[in-house]
């Protein structure tokens, strides 16, 4: 019996194949169906190609294999062959083949086209579509550059928890997590639930980062990833906005946020890097679709990211360019407002015309656990800005002293109980350290250029929407 080839490696190694027979599988994209022989188009999901296939009307089974519909699964044994066609270099004569498993007229995937809401309504089947198909191989892509990059520098995988008792970010839009009879609560004598009965013993929430586990990790191990899922119950149903959704976190010890700026900026280097290397066939398909958010030129837009110096700016400064530039923002410019994408996006793409980091943000932007300036009111935090969308990555130096940590929780009403852990790796062997977090569908998007994170993601949670 032969062995399957995947359509990948048949177009990697097309002239070792021609003139051989070979098995291949997969899923009929179209039939155009004569008297004559037949030409059925094949993908397997391996390969942002599909391969033409030519049936004589003399094989075995040709009434069956000419009159599948668009979705059969099929197997065939055929004779590949150069390719007279335009755009493709082989093609595969069949000698035999199988329906594997036949579909009837009511599958949604046809070859006219279907919007992208409505194949979120079907998203157990928008990866045999040749967009989601190129989306998903840039996903496992990036996953991949991910690993390799932190393990070729030294980095530890940590899988932080994903239920936590605490509030990594003072965010307060956390999941609940309980066992506890939602009609039936139990109650203290405050009349408050009684979370002692629940199954931890205390009140529990789905993580919103990593971040402090990594924080123990770093100061044992030295240099930490996370690199998971995350959750956030804000209910917000935006282009930019899941619910649940995957974070990239390294930690390391004995580092300044200078240094932690520069591993920020070789990591997306080499992720842009990986992708233009290993997916060029789908981001080619990708950016040139018409609702993907990117101009035709993405590619050298991308490029002239990875081979850039990024500039670095104080928050400060930034407010200074805004304020000077005489443009008309929809948001607030003053000093101690938040960076907003507009304004992220002129001083990328119209005023530096590169990647920017701005750093020393006013600490009252920021989260508690950020390391404090010398002049009271700015702290050491990060946000890394590329053209085209903003805010990439967002980090920090870590505050190591003790006395100045506990004196940030106070300032804002933070209970210290439940953190009595973190607090202790500021008594035992404190030193800097610094990290940042990657929201990984953000990255996702830049580099594909899809518009609406929903799309990055094989199976989309936000606001009444758990469908899958």
């Amino acid at each position: 019996m032969s062995k399957r080839v995947l359509l990948k490696e048949l177009f990697a190694s097309s002239s070792e194949y021609v003139g051989k027979d070979v098995l291949i599988k997969g899923w009929v994209r179209s039939v155009r169906k004569s008297k004559k022989f037949s030409f059925i188009v094949l993908n397997d999901g391996t390969d942002q190609d599909s391969i033409q296939i030519i049936a004589d009307a003399d094989i075995e089974n040709y009434e069956a294999l000419s009159t599948m519909l668009t979705g059969t699964s099929v197997s065939i044994l055929g004779k590949v062959v150069e390719s007279q066609g335009k755009g493709q270099s082989i093609e595969m004569q069949a000698v035999s083949g199988d329906v594997i498993g036949a579909v009837d007229e009511s599958y949604p995937l046809q070859k006219k086209g279907t919007s992208l809401e409505h194949l979120r309504d079907i998203a157990h089947l928008r990866s045999r579509t040749n967009l989601f198909g190129a989306v998903f191989r840039v996903r496992h892509a990036l996953a991949q550059a991910t690993h390799k990059f932190f393990n070729d520098k030294g980095f530890y995988y940590l899988n932080s928890p994903i239920v936590t008792a605490v509030d990594g970010e003072g965010a307060g839009e956390m999941f609940k997590v309980s066992t506890l009879d939602s009609e039936n609560l139990p109650k203290n004598d405050k009349g408050e639930v009684d979370y002692s009965k629940d199954y931890f013993g205390k009140d529990v929430s789905l993580c919103v980062t990593g971040q402090l586990e990594a924080e123990c990790h770093a100061l044992g191990l030295g240099a930490v990833y996370t690199f998971g899922p995350t959750f956030r119950s804000e209910n917000s149903n935006t282009k930019r906005h899941l619910a649940e959704f995957w974070m990239i976190e390294p930690e390391v010890a004995f580092a300044d946020l200078e240094d932690v700026a520069e591993l920020s900026a070789d990591y997306i280097k080499y992720m842009i890097d990986y992708a233009l290397e290993h997916c060029s066939k789908e981001l080619k398909f990708l950016h040139s679709m018409p609702f993907t958010d990117v101009e035709k030129n993405h590619v050298d837009t991308l490029i002239g990211v990875r081979d850039s110096k990024f500039k670095k700016i104080t928050y400060t400064e930034a407010i200074d360019i805004l304020n000077a530039s005489g443009e008309k923002f929809e948001f607030p410019t003053t000093w101690g407002e938040e960076l907003q994408t507009e304004h992220e996006k002129f001083l990328t793409d119209k005023h530096f015309k590169s990647p920017v980091i701005v750093t020393d943000y006013p600490k009252d932007c920021k989260a508690f656990y950020m390391k404090l300036n010398d002049d009271g009111k700015t702290v050491r935090a990060m946000d890394v800005l590329v053209p085209g969308i903003g805010e990439l990555i967002g980090g920090s130096q870590r505050e190591e002293s003790l006395e100045k940590l506990e004196k940030r929780m106070e300032e804002m009403g933070m209970e210290k109980e439940g953190y009595w852990w973190y607090l202790e790796l500021r008594k035992f062997g404190s030193v800097p350290h610094s990290g940042f977090g990657l929201g990984f569908e953000r990255a996702i998007m830049y580099i594909t250029g899809m518009s609406n994170i929903r799309d990055v993601i094989a199976f989309p949670r936000t606001p009444g929407s758990c469908d899958f």
